[in-house]
């Protein structure tokens, strides 16, 4: 049987503003962009990261989002997460908090309208009430 390892490359976006929308990808990561020509790559800020590359958006967006990141945060720290990020530039769109007892989230959107979520999972030995 043959062994595979697969890993993530880089997320990539097309923007009206590949500078601007990695510059704030860049705050919510901690990642330095790489900038070239009208493109901007954003490297892994670290073990366990991931890429993202900014091109210059060549046609009109689609109205639905086919696909989105999801972000995990550790327990109790996603409403902080979200805080922050609200505070950089994104919008608050909305929370799945009761629907799923192993995960809430909230949906916000970058700067250029992409969707993302900020998630946190319980605890495993945290009591299936208290989720």
């Amino acid at each position: 049987m043959t062994s595979h390892s697969i890993s993530l490359g880089a997320f990539n976006l097309e923007a009206q503003d590949p500078a601007a929308l990695a510059g704030f990808w860049a705050a919510v990561t901690g990642a330095t962009p790489s900038p070239g020509g009208e493109s901007v790559y954003l490297p892994p800020a670290g073990p366990g990261g991931f890429a993202m590359f900014f091109q210059p958006l060549t046609a009109p967006r689609p109205a639905h989002q086919a696909s989105h990141l999801d972000l995990t945060v550790p327990w109790g720290s996603r409403q902080a997460e979200v805080d922050r990020l609200v505070g950089l530039g994104a919008g608050y769109k909305w929370d799945v908090l009761d629907e799923y007892p192993h995960v809430q989230w909230t949906t916000l959107a970058d700067p250029e309208g992409n969707l993302f979520c900020v998630a946190e999972h319980p605890p495993a030995d945290r009591p299936e009430a208290e989720r």
